[in-house]
């Protein structure tokens, strides 16, 4: 870009900074920092919290990814990345099901009860990881707006960009992450529709339908594995977990599901800029499709484009870096069942300044940001049969263990030295080792939290122990719920002795 037009997208990302300053609340209660509640400790407002899984989900590496696949492999590749948002709704009714039926109040709390401190741990260094890649995917693309992949404006704004986030991160913990995804969100969806009307209409729409191949090596096998990283993917981000835990179950369970589905139709949507490219032979190689599309249309269009990367890593960012510090702050001293000497808003605002300068270092070094998501994904495919099976079987240390290091050995040999799996493959499709890995992965991970599961609990029956492990019944629940309507229209309680779970 000229140096006018340099200047004026820099002095968007200032102008973007004090907007997002004088959005975040300056002074809010542990309870907000942590846990997003206003000032007189209410919780967040349910679709203050739909608005805000949206956006934190529609990140700046994920629209950029959709946008690529759709570039690949038509609407083929678009339809295949937007698979990852139907893991929300998933993510969300388990939550739901742990929530009500076992009492549940956090993820690490309930790790930590049922399968002891070493689950505990390791459930933490995963999220820790996906926290860290999510800071390094996002800023690097919105470097990739300001200057090729290294180059120094790369490197400064994407840099610039991490300062503005941690810094109203500081002052507004989760509640300034909740208030300032909602007006990105809005800031995303008047922009997309705005790109989208561009776009669109200079091809027919029966050319985007039918872009692309419905087979393997057309992109299927991309569309598949997403669909079994679904089945765990959710649990292992931080950012979507902790807003399963700040509103009333069913009001939780509907924002999920709301925002699981507008995700997928936003994905898809924003994918037909990619899938344009693929329809004109644009060359995508060694940039992004957003990048390449806009920058063919003009300066408008690219700044436009430009935009709605900053807003929507901006939403992801805040939301990681929040996330970061109710870890570090609350989940992991809660493991051990310490508190700290130290304010735990000072805990956490130190890990968000280190996490923010380490987290980027990926980015100086040029990583390739769709491997943030295949990656990580594939590593805690173990997660899923621990969160969704829980009380089906009888929940134990081992499976528990067995399930999340295979999943973890496998993702990470599939990282260093993906030749060593190659006999897992799939079809011959680019994502054939994906398919294959994923596939036979999950597979093993499942047997290996079941079988323990299923061992135990033969056991405890030919001892003649009754099971205590299957979490409230539904009779139980059903006593609940009339408890909870006597007392929304003031009548009387049932006394909680009656209430006690008895493990039927």
């Amino acid at each position: 870009m000229d140096s006018t037009t340099g200047i004026f997208f820099w002095a968007f990302l200032v102008v973007y900074g004090v907007v997002m300053f004088l959005l975040s609340p300056k002074t809010v209660s542990l309870g907000g920092f942590f846990k997003g509640e206003d000032r007189q400790g209410r919780a967040a407002n349910p679709w203050m919290i739909t608005a805000s899984i949206f956006i934190a989900w529609i990140f700046a590496k994920s629209v950029t990814n959709a946008a690529n696949m759709g570039a690949s492999f038509g609407i083929v590749g678009g339809i295949g990345y937007a698979m990852y948002w139907l893991c929300i709704p998933l993510t969300g009714w388990a939550l739901y099901r742990l929530r009500r039926k076992f009492k549940a109040t956090s993820m690490v709390g309930f790790l930590t009860e049922h399968y002891g401190v070493l689950a505990a741990f390791c459930f933490s260094a995963a999220i820790l990881v996906r926290l860290f890649n999510e800071v390094w995917s996002n800023t690097s693309v919105v470097g990739a707006y300001y200057g090729e992949s290294g180059s120094t404006p790369f490197v400064v704004a994407a840099l610039l960009f991490t300062a503005i986030t941690v810094g109203y991160c500081c002052w507004g913990g989760m509640r300034g992450s909740i208030i300032t995804d909602v007006a990105q969100a809005i800031l995303f969806a008047v922009l997309l529709v705005g790109v989208l009307v561009w776009i669109v209409p200079q091809d027919s729409p029966v050319d985007y339908v039918t872009s692309g191949a419905w087979s393997l090596e057309g992109g299927v096998d991309f569309i598949i594995g997403a669909g079994l990283q679904c089945l765990s993917y959710g649990f292992h981000d931080a950012v979507l977990t902790d807003r399963g835990f700040i509103c009333e179950e069913k009001k939780m369970l509907r924002s999920f599901v709301v925002a699981g589905l507008l995700g997928f139709l936003a994905i898809v949507l924003f994918s037909l800029i990619g899938v344009h490219a693929y329809l004109n032979d644009m060359s995508t190689a060694g940039s992004s499709a957003p990048v390449v599309v806009a920058q063919s249309l003009g300066i408008v269009a690219f700044f436009m484009m430009a935009v709605i990367m900053i807003a929507t890593a901006g939403s992801t960012l805040d939301s990681t870096f929040s996330s970061l510090a109710k870890l570090a702050a609350r989940d992991l001293p809660g493991i051990l069942g310490k508190t700290p000497s130290m304010n735990p808003r000072i805990i956490g605002i130190v890990f968000m300044i280190v996490f923010g300068i380490v987290g980027n270092l990926p980015m100086i070094m040029g990583a390739d940001i769709i491997a943030a998501t295949t990656i990580s994904g594939t590593m805690i495919m173990g997660l899923g049969p621990v969160f969704l099976m829980h009380g089906v079987v009888k929940p134990t240390k081992v499976g528990f263990q067995l399930a999340f290091w295979i999943g973890m050995v496998l993702g990470i040999v599939d990282t260093v030295a993906p030749a060593a799996l190659g006999f897992m493959d799939i079809g011959g499709g680019s994502y054939a080792n994906f398919l294959g890995v994923n596939l036979w992965g999950a597979i093993a991970c499942w047997a290996a939290y079941l079988v323990p599961g299923l061992v135990a609990q033969a056991a405890d029956k030919r001892a003649g122990i009754e099971p205590d492990w299957k979490g409230l019944s539904k009779k139980e629940l059903a006593r609940l719920d009339a408890d909870a309507k006597r007392r929304e229209l003031g009548g009387d309680v049932l006394d909680p002795e009656d209430l006690a779970p008895t493990g039927a």
